[in-house]
């Protein structure tokens, strides 16, 4: 399974959130059933950017979420996120 986390960024936050994502990212990484992660920015519209990451389940996935360090790491980044779904699975 996949996440989307989409974020709304404005143009003088983008340096301090793309390091911060980093750090969430690592965070994640260390989590039981994470397979691997990755940001970019919309083509179209720069203030707009996606995390995107895989997981072996759902499962995984939320308990990673619930973790410590996770919800640590996650805070400062997830204040930007837009508020829709973000769960996927895949096939």
């Amino acid at each position: 399974m996949f996440a989307v986390t989409r974020l709304r960024v404005g143009p003088d936050e983008a340096t301090e959130l793309a390091a911060q994502v980093q750090v969430l990212l690592a965070a994640l990484g260390g989590r039981p059933g994470f397979v691997d992660g990755e940001v970019g920015t919309a083509a179209d519209d720069p203030g707009l950017w996606a995390l995107v990451t895989r997981w072996d389940g759902v499962g995984s996935y939320r308990r990673a979420l619930s973790a410590h360090e996770v919800k640590i790491a996650g805070a400062p980044v997830w204040v930007h996120a837009v508020d829709e779904p973000g769960v996927y699975l895949v096939g």
